[in-house]
């Protein structure tokens, strides 16, 4: 690609190129240079957009079906589905470089200038106008819809300030103060949170939408812009601060639902691509199981009856409780001097305050509290994972160590080797970790990890209790209702029921 500098300078030089001749750049527009770029793409059999996990099939075929039909589109969705990301990515199918002339606030095409000032230049100067390139990052303009948002800010206004310094009478188109909207002109503009933006100020937008113009308060000129304009939003039932403006809605070309990853491994994915792991001290080793066990944390999350199904569950929730975990692991190897940083579940636990301010709880839910919830929802899902690796296997042997009085507890402030030795003592549980495929006990960090896993599945059952105190030990048989299968939200259902009868709540 050339650089700027072999770029073609000024309007006469321009006019030369063959590659960004008059015949061309007159009458392309930007979504003509979407299309042009996506086909392209497309025939080239070249991913459209790298780094989107799971929308293979669902919401990018939808996408391209927009650009390749010249519409604006808006992205509806839940919080943590990648909707700025997409947007962002669009600007891979502009060109590289793109000709403005130099100086103009609302970068006017060489071949068809909009401002007077821009006009102006080309008259005074002729073939011998500058001509500035951009490129195609800064063709992108993207606006937070916020309630202060005013006209003003998206198309603009009179300047009065501009009309003083430049000695311009007030009637001047020279005393424009464009917005966010004609500055993004030849490029995409977009809207995140469409629904926050004020109705009236959303009527401002159908001109644009439908006949491609904008009209500046106080000034009798409309200026045709080449925009591609794309919008994001929470569905509206979510977002009870506002709402899209029926008009509005008719106006935009394509509306596309976004989602959360379908399976596990779409989440181990996503997850993957955006957790800090290159923290360069010592050796990071992330057990297979580890990273099911913080998708399915979300996973639980999302069906759990106590979560906000309306705000959702982000994909944020399993990333930063990764990072959390590899950091409790990190903490704990520095501690002890190891040079293998391997995450447990005892990380998870610790990552706790990563997943509760990522929940929005529903009114049962913040009755209990949410540090009760999530504790609940991580019991869910390490009990899923574990039935994916030992659903076939026999812990009898294991019970009845503890059943003897035997209980371990998986301390931070004991070393991997010392906890891996007393590991030794329980009864067939090196042998009931084959599933997990460990390196074996040369390996003290994959042992206490994959044991630890082990036993917090048991306890998960009910097939063994944990404390705070003593660790893991034998099931309290007074407790013990006598199905270890059942949940144990159902189970904490039913004490509390128990409870307020005792208590004459009933």
């Amino acid at each position: 690609m050339p650089t700027s500098q072999q770029l073609p300078q000024t309007l006469g030089e321009l006019r030369k190129s063959t590659a960004y001749s008059e015949a061309r750049l007159k009458t392309r527009s930007v979504k003509d240079e979407l299309r042009e770029n996506l086909i392209a793409r497309l025939k080239a059999r070249e991913t459209i957009f790298p780094g989107i996990v799971g929308y293979e099939d669902t919401v990018v075929p939808q996408i391209v079906n927009a650009v390749l039909s010249k519409q604006n589109f808006i992205l509806l969705g839940l919080r943590g589905q990648a909707k700025s990301r997409i947007l962002r990515a669009l600007t891979a199918l502009l060109d590289e470089h793109a000709p403005y002339i130099a100086g103009s606030e609302i970068r006017d095409n060489p071949y068809h200038p909009l401002s007077k000032s821009s006009r102006d230049l080309i008259a005074a100067k002729g073939d011998a106008t500058p001509i500035a390139w951009m490129t195609r990052h800064e063709r992108y303009v993207e606006k937070l819809a916020t309630p202060d948002v005013t006209v003003a800010d998206l198309i603009g206004d009179l300047d009065p300030i501009k009309a003083a310094r430049g000695g311009q009478d007030l009637s001047s188109e020279l005393t424009m103060h464009y917005g966010l909207l004609p500055r993004a002109n030849r490029g995409i503009f977009a809207i995140n949170e469409l629904p926050d933006l004020a109705g009236k100020i959303q009527v401002a937008l159908f001109n644009i939408m439908q006949e491609g113009d904008v009209q500046i308060k106080g000034y009798p000129v409309r200026l045709a812009l080449d925009v591609a304009l794309v919008f994001s939003a929470n569905p509206e039932d979510y977002t009870a601060r506002g709402k899209i403006v029926t008009p509005l809605k008719d106006r935009i070309g394509s509306e596309i639902r976004t989602h959360y990853p379908e399976t596990i491994e779409e989440g181990i994915a996503i997850t993957a691509q955006e957790t800090w792991t290159d923290r360069g001290l010592g050796k990071l080793e992330i057990p297979q199981y580890m990273r099911e066990l913080v998708e399915q944390v979300a996973f639980s999350a999302r069906e759990d009856k106590k979560v906000d199904k309306r705000s959702g569950v982000s994909q944020r929730l399993p990333i930063s409780t990764l990072d959390l975990i590899i950091s409790s692991a990190e903490r704990r190897a520095l501690m002890h001097g190891e040079t293998l940083i391997l995450p447990r579940i005892s990380d998870l636990y610790a990552a706790l305050p990563g997943i509760t301010g990522k929940l929005e709880l529903e009114y049962e839910g913040e009755m209990r509290g949410a540090d009760t919830v999530v504790r609940e929802i991580l019991r869910v899902a390490i009990g899923k994972i574990y039935d994916n690796y030992f659903n076939e296997t026999n812990t009898q042997q294991i019970e009845q160590w503890f059943n003897l009085g035997g209980t371990i507890k998986f301390d931070d402030d004991q070393s991997s080797g010392a906890i891996a030795a007393e590991l030794k003592q329980i009864q067939g549980l090196t042998e009931k970790l084959s599933p997990l495929k460990i390196k074996g006990s040369s390996d003290p960090e994959h042992l206490v990890a994959a044991a630890e896993f082990l036993l917090e599945g048991m306890y998960a059952h009910h097939r063994l209790s944990r404390t705070e105190e003593r660790g893991f030990a034998a099931q309290d048989k007074a407790r013990n209702t006598g199905r270890p299968d059942r949940e144990p939200e159902r189970e904490a259902d039913e004490w509390g029921t128990q409870r307020r009868t005792r208590r004459g709540f009933n």
